[in-house]
């Protein structure tokens, strides 16, 4: 019989036997197939191919050719093959040599973006050709059951948070600067969370790990700043100047009664105090750090509605549209920069 061979492992599942084996990258545009084109969404068994996804994977491996990682694929055999274990006894049964019939299709049941990139970078980088991707094979059990595969291979799938995948980055320069304010910043060190992008009500954190980010990425593109000692003592001197951040960091208040009253506690404000806070630190007329002192003057109190409504407020809730975080920044950037008594400012 003609056919392909690859050295394969033999599990089972749901009584069913499965096989992982490695193809070379060169290998995967001619021995997995994907249907798509004019097949119709009820005769297919995965999702139409969004070709706008695949210059990122692209982009991805060819910027780390070194440090790449692509999970397996999972196709499905409709046709003849055959494994045969290296020996008939002990752990070596379940590894051996699994031949697939040449006639025999194997479709992609999950992966068909990664497939495709596949094939885009071999066309960049031919020296690509002889590394590997696994894929997991299931014998074909008809439509029904590929549709039924492709349902539970990507139902329970969770996309980790923004903040985890920040804090886990190593090649985002940006994600590296929030980590070190954080890491020299005993307030954030302390009061971030980097597992949530989006804090529970009840959370004992006043910060996600993600909105700071955002709020340090903003004021090193705002300032052009690139010296981490500069950003680290921007952010400490911001960490000092608000009271209320301080009794939390104590145990004096909870984060949850801050989030619950105050403006300062959310994300549109972090945004907005790195865009008004970068503006203070570019005018040379200015004691940018006497300006950020005046922090703890204003009345961050959301139920002041004379000075957050229409900003950091819409209907007495928290807004964090662009609109909003440029309207409160504005707002910040006038309290602190003016030096009078913030809180009595309103309008």
């Amino acid at each position: 019989m003609n056919a392909f061979a690859f050295p394969a492992i033999r599990g089972v599942q749901a009584g069913r036997a499965y096989y992982v084996v490695m193809v070379p990258l060169g290998a995967v545009g001619s021995l997995l197939r994907f249907n798509d084109g004019a097949v119709p969404d009820e005769l297919r068994a995965q999702r139409r191919l969004n070709k706008s996804r695949i210059p990122a994977i692209v982009r991805y491996i060819t910027s780390n050719p070194r440090e790449y990682v692509l999970s397996a694929l999972t196709a499905t055999i409709d046709g003849g093959f055959h494994f045969e274990p290296s020996d008939t006894n002990g752990p070596l049964r379940s590894i051996g040599t699994l031949s697939v019939d040449m006639t025999a299709t194997i479709l992609v049941n999950d992966g068909q973006h990664r497939r495709a990139a596949i094939i885009e970078v071999l066309r960049e980088r031919p020296h690509f050709t002889h590394e590997t991707v696994a894929v997991t094979l299931f014998p074909d059990h008809g439509l029904e059951r590929s549709r039924q595969m492709f349902v539970d291979l990507n139902q329970h799938g969770v996309k980790p948070s923004r903040s985890i995948r920040l804090l886990y980055d190593a090649r985002d320069e940006r994600a590296k600067l929030s980590r070190a304010v954080v890491d020299w910043v005993p307030l954030f060190r302390d009061m971030t969370d980097f597992g949530r992008s989006n804090l529970t009500a009840s959370s004992p954190k006043l910060f996600a790990f993600s909105n700071l980010h955002t709020a340090v990425s903003t004021f090193a593109s705002e300032t052009g700043e690139v010296d981490e000692a500069r950003v680290i003592e921007f952010w400490a001197a911001v960490a000092e100047a608000i009271p209320d951040w301080g009794l939390a960091h104590r145990g004096q208040m909870t984060p949850a009664a801050l989030r619950r009253e105050k403006v300062h506690a959310h994300g549109v404000a972090l945004e907005a105090i790195a865009i008004a806070g970068a503006r203070l630190l570019n005018d040379p007329r200015l004691d940018w750090r006497a300006a950020i002192n005046r922090l703890g003057n204003v009345d961050w109190a959301r139920s002041n509605s004379a000075l957050w409504e229409g900003r950091a407020l819409l209907v007495g809730r928290i807004n964090r549209s662009r609109t909003s975080v440029m309207l409160t920044a504005e707002k910040i950037w006038s309290l602190t920069r003016n030096g009078a008594d913030a809180s009595a400012q309103v309008g």
